[in-house]
C-alpha cells in the first residue's frame, strides 16, 4: 500500500461516527467501547485518509466468532496481525486504498490507554500535533509513499510521544472507556 497524506479533512468524524454504528449494531453486547484514534482523530492535522477505530469488546472469543459479521461489514479479518492480544481488521474501498482499520482489544489490555492516551495528548498539545503532522508529510514525500520506510521514519517520534502522552494521561488521571468518540 501506498502512503498518501492529506490535509485534514473534518468528514473523517462523522466516517467514523457512522462506522462505530454499524459497529455496535452488528457486534452487540459484546462492544464495551469504540474510539477514533489516529491522525484522523486529531483535528487539524495531516494524515492519511484511513480512520482509525480502537474497538474494545468484553471477550476476543466471541469477536473471533464474529469474523462472518466482520466480513459482511467489509473488513478482512487478520487476527493479530504482529501485536499479541489485538485483532486487527481493514476495510479497503478498492485494491490498496484503505479507508478503515479496526485495532480491537479485550477489556483491560494495555494498548487501549496508550492509543487514547496518545490521540488525547495530541488533541492537548497542538505544538506536537503540528510536529507530528509536518514529520509525516515530509516522509511521505521523501520516501515516495512507500509504507515501510514511512513508518520506520516516524516510530522514533511516535514512541517518544506516546511516552509523553502516558505520563501526561497519568498526571491527569488515566483513561477510563466512556463512550464512542
Amino acid at each position: 500500500m501506498r502512503v498518501v497524506v492529506v490535509p485534514h479533512d473534518p468528514a473523517w468524524r462523522a466516517a467514523f461516527a457512522r462506522e462505530a454504528g454499524r459497529l455496535r449494531a452488528s457486534l452487540g453486547t459484546n462492544v464495551l467501547d469504540v474510539q477514533h484514534i489516529g491522525s484522523t482523530a486529531i483535528d487539524g492535522i495531516a494524515a492519511k485518509p484511513v480512520i482509525d477505530i480502537q474497538l474494545v469488546v468484553h471477550a476476543l472469543a466471541r469477536l473471533d466468532a464474529a469474523t462472518t459479521t466482520m466480513l459482511d461489514l467489509g473488513y478482512e479479518a487478520l487476527g493479530e496481525y504482529g501485536l499479541a492480544g489485538r485483532r486487527y481488521f481493514r476495510r479497503d474501498r478498492s485494491p490498496g486504498v484503505r479507508t478503515h482499520q479496526i485495532h480491537a482489544y479485550q477489556d483491560g489490555h494495555p494498548d487501549i490507554a496508550r492509543h487514547l492516551a496518545f490521540r488525547d495528548y495530541m488533541r492537548a498539545h497542538p505544538a506536537d500535533a503540528a510536529d507530528y503532522a509536518a514529520l509525516k508529510v515530509r516522509l511521505a514525500a521523501e520516501h515516495d509513499g512507500d509504507l515501510d520506510r514511512y513508518v520506520r521514519g516516524k516510530a522514533s517520534f511516535v514512541e517518544s510521544m506516546e511516552r509523553r502522552a502516558l505520563a501526561w494521561a497519568g498526571a491527569q488521571g488515566g483513561h477510563r472507556l466512556t463512550g464512542a468518540r
